[in-house]
C-alpha cells in the first residue's frame, strides 16, 4: 500500500475545496460572480437561457479541458454555439490573483461565459 505524504494530503484536500467551489459557482451561480460578454448577452433571451443551463450541466472534465482538476474552464456547444467559460480568482479586493483559490474570504470568483468567437 502506497502511503502519502502529508503535502500530498494537503494538496488533494485543497484541490477538492477548489473543485467544489467552482462547481457551485457553475451549477447554482452562487459563491461568486458571474458575467457574460457583449457577444453571449446579444443572444436571444431562449438561446441565452440554453446556452446558460448547458454551461451549468457541464460535467465533462478530463485531463485534456482540466489539466489541474479544479473545472474552472470548459467549451459547451449548445444551440448552435460554441461557448467557453473560465473561472478566475482574484483577491478579496479585485486587484490581483487571489493568494489561497481554496480560502473563499480570501477569494472572489468570477465566472466568464463567452462566445468562442469572441476569444
Amino acid at each position: 500500500m502506497k502511503i502519502k505524504s502529508q503535502a500530498a494530503i494537503d494538496h488533494f484536500a485543497r484541490l477538492e475545496v477548489i473543485r467544489q467551489l467552482n462547481d457551485s459557482l457553475r451549477t447554482t451561480g452562487m459563491g461568486g460572480t458571474v458575467v457574460a460578454t457583449p457577444g453571449l448577452a446579444s443572444l436571444d433571451p431562449e438561446v441565452l437561457i440554453a446556452v446558460v443551463a448547458a454551461v451549468r450541466a457541464f460535467a465533462d472534465f478530463d485531463s485534456g479541458n482540466d489539466p489541474y482538476g479544479e473545472h474552472d474552464f470548459g467549451l459547451v456547444e449548445s444551440e448552435g454555439k460554441r461557448v467557453i467559460w473560465k473561472i478566475d480568482y482574484f483577491d478579496a479586493d479585485l486587484h490581483a490573483h487571489s493568494p489561497d483559490a481554496a480560502d473563499p474570504i480570501k477569494t472572489k470568483r468570477i465566472m466568464t461565459i463567452m462566445l468562442a468567437e469572441e476569444y
